[in-house]
């Protein structure tokens, strides 16, 4: 071989691969997901479908996200299809997306329900579930590297706060029996169980004197609420989803019972809507979590709190899908997606797997500080204890009142 031979050789051994992963780049990157548009959790998968879709809306306008190893920004196409809140039609369309469409990027319902379904499919094909919102603790294993739970804590998480409360402050104000009602799927029950160990774990003066599941379709309470005023508790924890919430705190206006220390999932989580469907008055006083819709975090990447909400309602508004923290978590997956993607050395789903962990710890949006665990569980993105107060307009507002250091009010009983 001639030395101009061989130095042509070495040239495209060396530059060949740069030039190939040019010339490979593709048209689009495909983004697959699953959407609620009907059914029980319509109100939660909605508001998240639309945040995806505002960031990617976003994103091509500017000509597409940035691919790091194509070297350019390439546009984003959502292939979104309804599961109608049926866990078996999810679980169908996840394997259609991955075996038919070949997505590039695969992002799971809203909901742990809906997760549920999506995460041995995900698995099994290799691929990995950018998961927004389904907190579930069975999800998250140590041999499965194929989720990453990205918009808020792992369900063992939420409730740290909440039983922090009820163990140091609570008992001090005599709030020593407590009653547990939950909805039994893998959201709920995972935060009654970790409500629980923590009182245990605490070795507070706290007995609980009601502690019941009951199916996530439970639309009336009324029975259960007289049995739990029977059992004469200090403090209520209400743990559902919106549906459940608002049935719950419908039938407890309407029985005109109340508790000293109430607490409700929703009122904190999906404010508007609940608002909408119960009133003011029905929130008024009621404990609930406080997420990233009531506080104001700075943001190292994406949109602040009001630039995000501005342009949510300027986006939906009328469109009978209600701003809060679903849509905020929606958005913040696509944040999470275009960092991932900003920082891959390829599309194989184990290189954005390390590309999305590389973020932990270093990015915070307008959802808080993005941090995961080995198995992809969400340590960051806390859920501190907050009070609705109601206004004499009919507004509400969500108070920190736990824990102390963040609190901006002090808590008021019933």
């Amino acid at each position: 071989m001639s030395r101009k031979a061989m130095l042509c050789l070495i040239a495209a051994l060396a530059c060949g691969p740069a030039a190939h992963a040019q010339q490979a780049a593709p048209a689009e990157i495909k983004i697959g997901h699953v959407h609620a548009a009907s059914g029980a959790y319509a109100s939660i998968s909605m508001p998240v479908y639309d945040g995806l879709k505002l960031w990617i809306d976003q994103q091509n306008a500017g000509g597409g996200a940035m691919v790091k190893p194509f070297g350019k920004k390439i546009p984003l196409k959502l292939i979104s299809y309804d599961d109608q809140s049926n866990p078996g039609t999810a679980a169908t369309l996840i394997n259609q997306l991955i075996t038919q469409d070949k997505v590039d990027i695969l992002v799971a319902d809203s909901g742990s329900v809906l997760t549920a379904v999506a995460v041995p499919i995900a698995r099994e094909h290799k691929m990995l579930l950018f998961n927004p919102t389904g907190t579930g603790a069975p999800f998250f294993t140590k041999d499965n590297p194929y989720i990453a739970l990205l918009a808020d804590p792992a369900s063992t998480i939420w409730p740290k706060y909440l039983a922090g409360f009820l163990t140091t402050d609570g008992v001090k104000d005599g709030l020593k029996r407590l009653a547990i009602l939950y909805a039994t799927n893998d959201f709920t029950t995972t935060q009654a169980n970790a409500l629980r160990g923590f009182v245990k774990q605490s070795g507070a003066a706290i007995d609980i004197v009601y502690d019941q599941g009951v199916p996530t379709n439970t639309s009336n309470y009324g029975v259960l609420i007289n049995n739990i005023a029977a059992a004469k508790p200090d403090a209520v924890v209400e743990l559902g989803y919106v549906g459940n919430d608002i049935a719950f705190l419908r039938n407890l206006q309407d029985a005109g019972q109340k508790f000293k220390f109430l607490f409700a999932l929703y009122p904190g989580v999906e404010t508007d809507e609940v608002l909408k469907n119960v009133g003011a008055q029905a929130m008024d006083h009621v404990f609930t979590y406080v997420t990233s819709q009531a506080i104001e975090y700075k943001p190292n990447v994406g949109m602040t709190l009001d630039q995000f909400r501005e342009a949510f309602e300027k986006s939906y508004k009328g469109q009978g899908v209600e701003f809060g923290f679903n849509a905020i978590a929606g958005y913040h997956s696509g944040l999470m997606i275009g960092q991932a993607l900003a920082d891959t050395d390829s599309l194989q789903q184990l290189d954005l797997r390390r590309a999305l962990f590389a973020q932990s710890g270093k990015v915070t949006t307008l959802d808080g500080t993005f941090e995961l665990d080995d198995t992809g569980a969400q340590i960051g993105e806390i859920t501190p204890l907050g009070q609705i107060i109601a206004d004499p307009k009919g507004a509400v507002r969500n108070v920190v009142v736990f824990p102390h250091e963040l609190a901006a009010g002090k808590p008021l009983y019933e």
